[in-house]
């Protein structure tokens, strides 16, 4: 275990490396996402008149309900750990599937308006509107999907495995970085869709 200090209290154990490597990814996905939020405030702010003339209205009521379903996983993610915490797997089985599957619906909902934007003339070539929009919300769309995909493998992990220490770390990992895809999206829907 920790070795005491001087004081006779035991020393915190170092930051593992697993939550060394997120807290990068993390830092670096951040300053990705400022880049692009840079991009889209220079031409939201540049043009006169946004969004503009002729182009079609984004979805804000669907689009609405879209991220209260989002939200409401990271809520579903934080049961899910509070059962690992009290080795409950049928609660952390039933949290994980849950999140999941919310996310994608998050995913469904929004390609659905996507199919729906393009055949109303929205496309990425057609205008700067357009660009920045399917770009910024494109790339966030992709992160979604990879947290999905991570957290599937997670459940099925997790499925079979004991509650042994390491799993925990996994699972935390996963959590924190569902909690980053999430946290951003109300900051993107302010942007994009209301502003």
């Amino acid at each position: 275990g920790p070795s005491p200090d001087p004081n006779g209290e035991p020393a915190r154990p170092p930051l593992g490396n697993a939550y060394l490597g997120m807290a990068a990814f993390l830092g670096a996905e951040a300053m990705f996402f400022a880049g692009l939020i840079g991009a889209f405030l220079v031409f939201r702010y540049g043009s006169q008149v946004w969004p503009p003339p002729f182009q079609p209205r984004l979805p804000l009521g669907v689009t609405g309900v879209n991220t209260a379903v989002l939200l409401l996983s990271a809520f579903t993610m934080a049961r899910a750990w509070r059962a690992w915490k009290r080795e409950n797997r049928k609660a952390l089985n039933r949290n994980l599937l849950v999140t999941s599957v919310l996310g994608v619906v998050f995913l469904l909902v929004q390609g659905s308006e996507w199919v729906r934007l393009v055949h109303f003339g929205l496309t990425l070539s057609s205008s700067v509107y357009g660009g920045t929009f399917y770009t910024l919300i494109g790339f966030h769309g992709l992160h979604v999907l990879g947290a999905v995909i991570w957290l599937a493998s997670v459940f099925f992990m997790l499925r079979r495995a004991s509650f042994l220490p390491r799993y925990g770390t996994r699972l935390e990992i996963c959590a924190i970085y569902w909690y980053f895809v999430v946290g951003l999206w109300p900051v993107l829907f302010g942007l994009v869709y209301l502003s």
